[in-house]
């Protein structure tokens, strides 16, 4: 149904075709389609992610527009539009953001339109996502919720998917056992895979 275009793709030899021609042929100007007025995003490099390096902690809220990866510690809640919790990094407070990918431990609440549990994540919380990947291995103690908007709802407006061994009634952190952490120990919001 579709094909890749072979404007630019090396053919066989021509019989007159010589190595000068090749090099003027690549030092050519570019057709105007190639100059980014087809498509602005071109113009512009997707700039590289902020990165938090193994011996760094950060106590304090972080907050961007931009990507951030996330070697060492923060203990803070951080804002993103792509969050990457690398496997050494610990995080504890909220993290909010488009694209969430854990490989390390994450302790609070993770709120994002794509969440995304490694083999080697680890995190103890309430998870409000769209779409959520759990990955064989990853560890999780906490509460799944979907939501179409996790972003902007503070997970007060909608309710959480709790089994109904509860009777009916949303679990509160008073129910909860002494230590649990956040958002651990609730009735069958568990899971451990692997």
């Amino acid at each position: 149904m579709f094909s890749k275009s072979r404007i630019n793709e090396p053919g066989p030899k021509q019989a007159g075709e010589t190595e000068t021609s090749k090099t003027e042929s690549a030092t050519a100007p570019k057709p105007a389609a190639d100059t980014g007025s087809a498509a602005p995003h071109s113009t512009k490099p997707k700039p590289s992610p902020s990165v938090l390096s193994s011996d760094l902690t950060i106590k304090g809220n972080l907050r961007t527009t931009g990507d951030i990866q996330v070697e060492g510690n923060v203990e803070g809640d951080i804002r993103a539009h792509l969050l990457t919790v690398g496997e050494g990094a610990t995080i504890k407070g909220e993290v909010v953001a488009d694209d969430v990918v854990v490989n390390g431990r994450v302790v609070g609440r993770v709120r994002g339109l794509k969440v995304r549990l490694t083999s080697t994540a680890r995190v103890e919380g309430d998870i409000i996502h769209k779409t959520i990947a759990i990955e064989s291995g990853a560890h999780f103690e906490g509460s799944v919720q979907r939501q179409d908007d996790p972003l902007n709802n503070g997970g007060g407006g909608a309710k959480t998917q709790q089994p109904a061994q509860g009777g009916g009634q949303p679990a509160a952190k008073a129910q909860q056992p002494a230590g649990s952490g956040a958002g651990g120990g609730q009735s069958g919001g568990s899971a451990k895979n692997g």
